[in-house]
């Protein structure tokens, strides 16, 4: 079994940990006696994923990544253990394709002359405005 990450890169899913636990929070009754709660954890540096990706990845600065370079991640938002399931494995792939995805670099740009003629121009007339609410003056 493989985690689609991209259309050239899979994850096998043998170096995905994903353990049980107990959700937290209420919920009653049950919530005491289910471990419905997943617990993931992946390691980026002993991962078959390509050296670039784990470059990345490790560059990011997610709170879900550790100093050691391991992803844990906890879903517990569904009430069934396959949801969860589902959704921690879904969370890891967007990290993942997160951390490929480069910025555009900005250009930068500079207002034209006439948008700066109109800028001043419309701070003259405002002050002149402004200038007309003053007291007129006896002398």
């Amino acid at each position: 079994m493989v985690l689609p990450i991209s259309n050239s890169i899979a994850l096998p899913l043998h170096e995905i940990t994903l353990t049980p636990i107990r959700a937290q929070g209420a919920g009653g009754q049950n919530v005491n006696k289910v471990s419905s709660a997943i617990h993931l954890r992946f390691d980026i540096r002993s991962s078959s994923l390509p050296e670039f990706y784990k470059e990345r990845l490790l560059a990011l600065s997610d709170s879900r990544i550790t100093d050691e370079g391991v992803v844990v991640i906890k879903a517990q938002q569904h009430r069934t253990q396959e949801k969860n399931r589902e959704d921690a494995l879904a969370r890891l792939t967007l990290l993942i394709r997160r951390a490929l995805h480069t910025p555009k670099k900005r250009k930068p740009t500079r207002p034209s002359g006439s948008a700066r003629q109109k800028r001043v121009d419309k701070k003259t007339l405002r002050g002149k405005v402004k200038a007309l609410r003053k007291k007129i003056s006896d002398s």
